[in-house]
């Protein structure tokens, strides 16, 4: 019998071994805000258990971690700026994107309020009333998701903030964490990704004002960087760990993740 349980155990080590990369870790290119809300270290070292393999995460806005996996950086990019990531992959640099999870944007303002926005659900109404107002507006200016997609609301509210740059719109060229930072500091509104907000641990005088839009809808993507173009991409690895996260293991994981009781993500792979 202990033979018996000697060989199986053997074996079982043998095959988590053969899906482990060469040299124990992959690396993914990642947005910030994954990364600040805690759901990596909650889910990775479940995965290196499952597998022997590390996860290393390179967290910073969406467009460096793109340009990041396009200079073969990587082996897995874990992002949220869709139209994007579908351009990653039609230009070659990804094999295929899968939907993860998603998650929304609000806005956050001081508890003076002056641009008179703290309730409102439509995102294009307060933009609009916060450049009206002059009122201090702390963006990102790093071509992160968050960042494209503030882009994107300014765009559909007809206001050019750059040309206001460095009076109330103020670009801190920063991750979410400094510039959620900066902006309490100059009790500013910035927009934000709410499972940051929710982590974040300075908010100060600084709550959401608004919410709900369905404009500020927040999806995540995983993509394997394609080792056609990158050869040392560790192509079997990755793709495990991309199986394993919109399976239902890293689904039902990445539900149970809550900060304060709240949930940050809601899994919605395709696969």
């Amino acid at each position: 019998m202990k033979k018996v349980l000697l060989c199986t155990a053997v074996l079982a080590l043998s095959l988590v071994s053969a899906v482990s990369s060469a040299d124990g870790f992959i690396i993914v290119q990642s947005t910030t805000s994954t990364k600040n809300s805690g759901l990596y270290d909650f889910l990775l070292p479940k995965y290196q258990e499952k597998t022997g393999d590390e996860v290393r995460v390179v967290a910073v806005g969406t467009g460096q971690a793109i340009k990041n996996a396009k200079n073969c950086d990587g082996d897995v990019l874990w992002v949220h700026a869709k139209s994007a990531e579908e351009k990653f992959v039609a230009d070659g640099y990804g094999v295929s994107r899968a939907d993860v999870m998603y998650n929304d944007f609000v806005l956050i303002g001081p508890s003076t309020d002056p641009a008179g926005v703290n309730g409102g659900s439509d995102i294009v109404a307060a933009l609009k009333l916060i450049a009206s107002n002059g009122a201090i507006f702390a963006s990102r200016g790093d071509d992160s998701g968050t960042h494209k997609k503030e882009l994107s609301l300014w765009a559909e509210s007809g206001v050019e903030p750059q040309n206001d740059s460095g009076k109330w719109y103020r670009e801190t060229g920063s991750g979410m964490g400094a510039t959620l930072n900066a902006g309490i500091g100059m009790d500013a509104y910035v927009l934000t990704d709410r499972a940051t907000w929710i982590k974040f641990g300075n908010k100060a005088n600084h709550s959401i004002v608004v919410e709900g839009d369905d404009k500020m809808f927040n999806q995540y993507g995983i993509i394997l960087v394609n080792k056609s173009v990158c050869d040392m991409v560790k192509a079997e690895a990755g793709q495990q760990f991309i199986d394993w996260v919109v399976g239902d293991e890293g689904q039902s994981l990445i539900a149970d993740y809550q900060v304060d009781g709240q949930q940050l993500f809601f899994p919605n792979a395709t696969k």
